[in-house]
């Protein structure tokens, strides 16, 4: 079901599959919610799944009247569709920079959660390296525009193996994302590199926390991540062998399998 609610003067664009348990899918930077279909069309014979366009993506307008967006604002958004449904608790999943909504969102709405979860997503904050990198992207952004930088980002996401056995579907993520515009790239990047360290919310957490990680991402890697697993007082960790940044299209059945032991275990 395509739903649609307005928040900030902005029109959210969201989808529910499924009835049950609520379960909420978070896509990452130059994605959309098409990112989560393969898992979707799994789950929602059990469970009842959330799978919203982060403003700016896919379908979703850009929010208004905020001089500097924040990843704080993204998951304010997250909760106003949670009460526009009127969700009182959810599982919430987050890839890469839907990783990072989740995070700020556990911070600041935890109540409204039963679990949350990182899938190739890290709670650290970034370096100065990282940083220059991200105001060079914006620059890239700015001259080429937003589908040749992310023709040129995106490969990069995938294993060498990947890459190479399925090029097509590397080309479909690409063609997924052709129509964002430059300020909503922009924007997340900004967002993304003045995002604070976040491993405060993972120690001690009451909460059960999931995290998917690849053994080839280069995003959020392997050792950054093996380094939080422990915060929370439960964890469910699953490491994906010769995988890269996007384990929903690189090992599908197993992420699907590791989402469905994951879900049906929260009370």
């Amino acid at each position: 079901m395509q739903k649609t609610f307005r928040y900030n003067n902005a029109d959210i664009f969201y989808r529910i599959e499924g009835e049950g348990k609520p379960v909420m899918l978070l896509h990452g930077f130059g994605e959309d919610s098409q990112i989560w279909d393969k898992q979707a069309e799994f789950l929602k014979e059990q469970y009842q799944i959330f799978l919203p366009d982060i403003p700016g993506s896919g379908n979703s307008g850009i929010l208004q009247h905020v001089s500097e967006v924040a990843i704080t604002d993204y998951a304010d958004c997250m909760y106003a569709l949670l009460q526009h449904e009127n969700i009182a608790q959810i599982i919430m999943l987050g890839h890469s920079m839907g990783g990072y909504i989740t995070l700020a969102f556990a911070e600041k709405y935890p109540g409204l959660l039963k679990a949350f979860g990182l899938i190739h997503s890290t709670a650290f904050g970034e370096d100065e390296e990282k940083k220059q990198n991200r105001l060079r992207s914006n620059k890239t952004i700015d001259q080429y525009g937003s589908y040749a930088f992310l023709k040129a980002a995106i490969p990069k996401l995938f294993s060498k193996k990947f890459k190479t056995k399925y090029p097509e579907k590397v080309k479909e993520l690409i063609e997924q994302g052709k129509n964002f515009s430059k300020k909503a790239l922009q924007e997340y990047n900004l967002a993304m590199m003045n995002r604070p360290d976040r491993t405060h919310v993972l120690r001690g957490s009451e909460l059960p926390v999931f995290f998917v990680i690849g053994t080839e991402d280069v995003v959020a890697p392997l050792n950054d991540v093996l380094q939080q697993t422990h915060l929370p007082k439960t964890a469910y960790i699953h490491i994906l062998e010769n995988v890269a940044h996007e384990g929903m299209w690189e090992a599908t059945e197993k992420v699907n399998q590791y989402l469905l032991n994951f879900i049906s275990e929260i009370e």
